[in-house]
């Protein structure tokens, strides 16, 4: 019963980070018309964060913590918040969602190799692969002429590729550190304590901030989706997942991530989608799977024999 218990989780989880994530790209989009990115991503998170305690010290769940705990969480909260998605929000000043989304489909290809310069895991063949259909894929996606002449386009490239490699440490980080054991709690104490660290990246970066009454009703409600689906179902949905399955399966997200964000972003904000970038899509999500697949190329296997 339990084991049954721990399935159905797993699977409404890969449903959060699959299809709620892949929304976040439309309302961030939406909401940084309006709001700087950093203050944007500190009210989301430090608003999420006092709403998880809030629910935790309710259902009568302790929040304590030890030093290494909490530390530890600062350290995830700006990995993964803080950087990780702040700078992310900051890039959709200069690129289109959909783009955004297809580049960061790249996650994988950039946690396996960081796993295997950091912990010397070898690359299957398979996985060689898809890193070679990968690169490519990025390669197409990242040079078309008319992405590349939108004003400080690649700025936003190298942000998001920077924040990628921020998210894939943590990810690996989070496998072996001591964090507070409910997933709940975990969560709320990234996301509290990145969201902190954001209001003050956006003091430093001196954003103009303002009051949610002023903000226009579509921004208000993509804040308030922001907040209860993408942070605290899906965030908390993520943690869990770190630590019950291999961080190679959680970054699969990135399979589904690109194509609800491309149709929400072409339906909602009529962002184009070219041909480039729907071939591109396709490398670079087969790169993916071939990426996470076990199997072995059987043209291989000859050679072994």
């Amino acid at each position: 019963m339990q084991e049954k218990k721990k399935t159905t989780l797993i699977i409404l989880a890969f449903f959060a980070i699959y299809v709620i994530w892949g929304s976040t790209y439309l309302l961030n989009k939406i909401a940084v018309q309006e709001i700087p990115p950093f203050f944007l991503a500190g009210i989301r998170f430090v608003t999420a964060g006092i709403l998880i305690f809030g629910m935790a010290l309710l259902s009568g769940k302790s929040i304590k913590v030890s030093k290494k705990q909490f530390w530890n969480s600062v350290f995830l909260g700006f990995l993964f918040l803080s950087f990780g998605n702040g700078v992310v929000v900051w890039a959709l000043k200069f690129v289109d969602s959909n783009f955004a989304a297809l580049e960061i489909s790249a996650q994988p290809l950039v946690i396996l190799l960081m796993m295997w310069i950091l912990q010397g895991k070898k690359i299957q063949p398979m996985s060689l692969f898809g890193v070679f259909l990968g690169m490519l894929g990025i390669y197409l996606l990242v040079s078309q002429r008319n992405i590349l002449g939108q004003e400080n386009a690649v700025l936003g490239m190298l942000m998001i590729f920077g924040a990628m490699l921020s998210w894939a440490y943590g990810s690996l980080f989070v496998a072996k550190a001591d964090l507070p054991k409910n997933y709940f709690v975990n969560t709320g104490y990234q996301m509290l304590t990145g969201g902190v660290l954001l209001f003050i990246i956006s003091f430093a970066f001196n954003e103009p901030w303002s009051s949610p009454t002023t903000w226009s009703d579509g921004v208000q409600w993509s804040m308030v989706l922001l907040i209860i689906f993408g942070s605290i179902v899906a965030f908390t949905s993520f943690n869990f997942l770190l630590r019950v399955v291999s961080p190679e399966k959680v970054a699969t997200n990135t399979y589904v991530n690109p194509i609800v964000a491309m149709v929400l972003g072409w339906y909602f904000l009529n962002e184009q989608i070219s041909v480039q970038s729907i071939v591109a899509a396709i490398i670079l999500l087969t790169g993916v799977y071939f990426i996470n697949t076990k199997k072995t190329l059987k043209i291989l296997n000859r050679f072994k024999k």
